[in-house]
């Protein structure tokens, strides 16, 4: 149990508050625990202990600021470089109506570093090891699709002090870095359909608020790069998150919890749903209508972050978020984001 208790012996003159002010807990406080914690005719509801023999006390009394402070204590509250392990390997689950389940599987090296000369924090980020259904894709598009992605890694964000992504260090390396290497990318991945392929790419990485936008409205990032201050919420907020990536993000009400998972980690669990009147034809196709909606969408989204208690590193992140139209499930994305 979180407190022990004992019974302590009524002497002449004691009064709730008496005995209350000694275990530094008010007289409403000690008669509260004390009726948690006997049976119902010793209950005790008058400051005037007149006929009563014992009164349960606790043994190790906490204030509510007392365990806020322990809370806080196990909790992430500012933003730190120590936050990310260095490696972590993604899991990653697409279904909607109409087509079938997609599983895909990588692995993210991240590194955080300060610039001396700018104070900002630039945040490395590589992606390797892509696998679809447990397999290296074999297809000549997917592998395009891969290859490109890998010739312009590792990419760098800047952070902001709530350590959220909120642009690209240098989106010129970016650019410059896919056109020396597309001239080796052509000498493997030749054709029409190829070269097509390339120019795309190239046109989209040219686009600076467009390729941001695209790693920003992933549910990995969203994830990944919570605000610092998500976890030491008590009440119920509105925060966007992106449902669907390159769409628009969506308001939702969330509701924090907080368990002690183990002795060393803690779980910090937000549940949200959908409240922007909104359908979620629009959300899925990335455009919103002039009109208010007449049925809005119903959507969810769940956060779930483990970690550490002392050095408050991300063990482990989950997230899910759920899109239906008129009781129907349209969409929906699993994410598990490990450590090592």
């Amino acid at each position: 149990m979180e407190i022990d208790f004992l019974q302590y012996q009524v002497r002449n003159g004691d009064t709730l508050t008496s005995i209350a002010s000694r275990l530094g807990m008010t007289g409403e406080e000690l008669k509260l625990f004390h009726n948690s914690h006997c049976p119902k005719m010793d209950k005790v509801w008058f400051e005037n202990l007149n006929d009563v023999k014992n009164i349960f006390v606790p043994t190790h009394f906490k204030t509510e600021s007392q365990k806020e402070n322990e809370r806080n204590n196990i909790l992430p509250g500012q933003f730190s470089d120590s936050f990310w392990a260095q490696t972590y390997s993604i899991n990653e689950t697409f279904e909607t109506t109409f087509e079938s389940s997609v599983n895909i599987d990588y692995t993210i090296d991240v590194n955080l570093r300060k610039d001396q000369n700018t104070g900002l924090y630039i945040l490395s980020y590589n992606q390797r090891d892509f696998k679809s259904g447990g397999n290296e894709p074999d297809d000549k598009v997917s592998g395009l699709s891969i290859a490109c992605m890998k010739s312009i890694m590792p990419l760098e964000f800047i952070l902001n002090e709530q350590g959220r992504i909120k642009g690209l260090a240098d989106h010129k390396k970016i650019t410059d870095t896919f056109t020396r290497q597309r001239k080796d990318l052509e000498e493997f991945y030749v054709g029409e359909v190829a070269r097509n392929y390339m120019d795309s790419f190239e046109r989209n990485i040219s686009n600076e608020v467009f390729l941001l936008q695209q790693f920003q409205s992933t549910l990995l990032f969203q994830t990944l790069f919570p605000k610092t201050d998500w976890f030491r919420r008590k009440i119920k907020w509105t925060e966007s998150f992106y449902f669907v990536q390159n769409s628009f993000p969506v308001a939702c009400e969330i509701k924090p919890e907080h368990k002690n998972k183990e002795e060393d980690s803690v779980l910090t669990i937000l549940s949200g749903k959908i409240t922007e009147l909104c359908t979620s034809q629009e959300i899925m196709r990335g455009i919103r209508l002039k009109k208010p909606a007449a049925r809005p969408a119903s959507g969810n989204i769940v956060l779930e972050y483990t970690t550490h208690t002392k050095n408050k590193n991300l063990l482990q992140a989950k997230a899910s978020v759920l899109l239906s139209h008129e009781e129907v499930l349209i969409h929906q994305h699993h994410i598990n984001i490990t450590q090592g």
